[in-house]
C-alpha cells in the first residue's frame, strides 16, 4: 500500500456543534473545498461530520488519540481555557521529553496538545 496522505474523520451526533468548536474555539484553520466543517491540522485535513450509528458522547474517550503538537503549549492551553475547554491532564512532562495537555472535546473525545523539543 503507497499511502499519500490521512484523513482525520470524526462524526457526531451533532456535528454542527463539533466542528464550530474545533474550528472556533481550537482555532483549526477552516478547509473550504471539502467542506463546510473540513479543517487543518498542519497539513493533515480534519473533518467533522455526522454518521447514522453514532448517538451520545463517545463512550471509550481514550480509544483514539488524537494529538496536535504545537510550539507553546503553556499558551495554547491558557488560551483554551479561558475559552471555557476543560483540560483532564494538564502540562504532563514525559520521559522521551514531550509535554502533553488532554482536553475534552463537546462530544467527550479527548484531544491532546503536545509539545516537543528534542535535545
Amino acid at each position: 500500500m503507497n499511502v499519500n496522505q490521512i484523513i482525520i474523520n470524526v462524526t457526531s451526533p451533532d456535528p454542527q456543534r463539533l466542528g464550530a468548536f474545533y474550528r472556533d474555539t481550537v482555532g483549526l484553520p477552516p478547509n473550504p473545498d471539502m467542506g463546510e466543517f473540513a479543517m487543518m491540522a498542519g497539513s493533515t485535513p480534519f473533518m467533522i461530520d455526522s454518521h447514522s450509528e453514532v448517538t451520545g458522547p463517545t463512550k471509550e474517550p481514550a480509544r483514539v488519540l488524537l494529538s496536535l503538537m504545537v510550539d507553546d503549549i503553556k499558551s495554547e492551553q491558557t488560551r483554551l481555557e479561558a475559552a471555557g475547554v476543560k483540560f483532564i491532564r494538564k502540562e504532563g512532562k514525559q520521559d522521551w521529553g514531550g509535554v502533553i495537555s488532554t482536553f475534552t472535546d463537546p462530544d467527550g473525545n479527548y484531544m491532546q496538545l503536545i509539545e516537543y523539543h528534542p535535545a
